[in-house]
């Protein structure tokens, strides 16, 4: 219906499902990147603190017993036990030393003590980057000590394995962490936006392939969330595409039947022109005084046929510019008003029309289409009930343009009419109107370069403002 491509929906690898599940993923194994650098580092430094401590356990044999009795295998098992190569410890009052060989020159010197996250952070990851055999020299506090400290010699290696497989671990776990987390947040998710989301846009794309249909589109629901609120709004979309195609269909079979009726339709009011000619010749002052209102309305008559015809054709008013005074067009609408108000008299008072506009006030405009413009603007007022409509003008200055206010003292338009105000068909305020008045009134309007709006209906009335430019653009 609006057009001849076809919509697909994707398949569940292009899916939002399979978006969201990877994203998830994605996002958390970030998560956990960012939390891999400060963990490895607390790691490092809590081995370290290990070894310090076992260390510390290893010398305390040293204070019952002299080093010098301890043979070089009960050294090694200590060092072994503690996995360094020596050990030292300083107090105050003496300080002791562990090894089976003197210790050589070392590559690095660590001071736990004295260690910072962003430091440890840098330190985990060169340790971890660095390959070969790297002597470290660490110095930390005895623990249950204090004042003492422990000062611990040993081989990197060891450090950087267990700092591997502690990488390994984390990365196995950080694994399995964002694959439940996304699961959770997929079955979550899936059923509380991707699924409600899939099933609109194939009730859109359902709804697009046959709108008029009233069992395709989106259906109406009870949710109140965003989700909800988009069902309804396009439940409510759906039901003015329908309306809107209704009324196309409704305005092209009154074209159809306009052209069909409008040769007979002229006919007779040609033999209604030549009645009312024969009329006018009479001699009865009464007659001869309603015989040109008459004959002026049924020309109009004529001429609405064709206005008719050319709307339902969906073309624009056919204009005929004319000089003349904006007044004079006024007095005769009011004086046409006020003789089909004595003709039709029920008992109430007559309506009037009250012509404030200038006598200055010139404009080039097609007068028979403004005419019928006023003339529509006035009868709407009447119907109403209004029993007053005020014509009044602002000149503006110099070739400016005219603007013109049409105000009456009806009970005002209803909030249904108001919305639908200038649409065919919908926007009339009494039963049984067309509400074509005020749309081939702003049409008119528009084609001479100018516009009606209403300016405020209520209690006291209502008041529309056309603007009309004084000369043709």
């Amino acid at each position: 219906m609006f057009g001849a491509k076809q919509f697909v929906l994707p398949s569940w690898s292009g899916s939002l499902s399979a978006q969201l599940l990877g994203l998830t993923v994605v996002f958390v194994m970030v998560a956990e990147v960012l939390i891999y650098a400060p963990s490895v580092a607390n790691y490092r430094v809590s081995w370290l603190k290990d070894r310090i401590a076992a260390a510390h356990l290893a010398v305390l044999a040293l204070e019952t017993v002299p080093v010098d009795t301890l043979g070089d295998e009960t050294k090694q098992a200590l060092l072994n036990h503690a996995g360094v190569m020596s050990i030292g410890i300083s107090r105050p009052d003496r300080r002791l030393m562990l090894y089976v060989t003197p210790p050589g020159p070392v590559d690095m010197n660590v001071d736990i003590g004295k260690a910072r996250m962003l430091g440890n952070i840098g330190a985990a990851f060169a340790a971890m980057a660095r390959s070969g055999p790297t002597r470290l020299r660490v110095v930390g506090p005895a623990p249950r000590v204090p004042g003492a400290l422990v000062e611990i010699v040993l081989d990197e290696a060891d450090l950087r394995e267990a700092m591997y497989v502690y990488s390994r671990n984390i990365l196995l776990l950080s694994i399995v962490i964002s694959l439940i987390t996304a699961a959770c947040l997929f079955v979550a998710l899936q059923n509380m936006l991707v699924r409600p989301i899939r099933r609109i846009t194939e009730q859109v794309t359902e709804f697009a392939e046959d709108p008029e249909n009233p069992e395709s589109g989106v259906r109406p629901t009870v949710r109140r969330d965003e989700i909800g609120v988009a069902q309804s709004v396009l439940v409510e979309m759906q039901k003015d595409v329908r309306n809107s195609l209704r009324q196309r269909r409704q305005l092209a079979a009154l074209g159809s039947a306009v052209s069909k009726i409008n040769h007979d339709l002229r006919g007779i009011l040609s033999t209604a022109v030549l009645v009312s000619d024969r009329i006018a010749g009479l001699d009865d002052p009464r007659v001869r005084r309603l015989a040109p209102p008459l004959v002026q309305a049924i020309d109009r008559a004529i001429n609405l046929c064709a206005q008719t015809l050319d709307f339902a054709r969906d073309e624009g008013p056919q204009l005929s510019r004319s000089r003349f005074r904006l007044a004079d067009l006024v007095g005769e609408v009011a004086a046409e008003l006020a003789i089909l108000g004595e003709a039709s008299s029920d008992g109430q008072p007559a309506a009037r029309m009250v012509n404030g506009v200038g006598a200055d006030i010139v404009v080039e405009a097609d007068r028979d289409q403004l005419y019928r413009v006023f003339a529509n603007l006035a009868r709407n007022a009447f119907e109403a009930g209004a029993r007053s409509v005020t014509v009044t003008h602002d000149g503006g200055n110099g070739d400016g343009p005219v603007i013109v206010d049409i105000a009456d003292d009806g009970p005002g338009l209803a909030q249904a009419a108001r919305k639908h105000l200038f649409t065919p068909f919908a926007g009339s305020a009494r039963k049984g109107g067309t509400g074509l008045g005020l749309v081939i009134a702003r049409d008119v309007m528009r084609a001479h370069g100018g516009d009606i709006d209403l300016l405020r209906s209520g209690d006291a009335g209502t008041v529309f403002r056309l603007t009309l430019p004084r000369r043709r653009a």
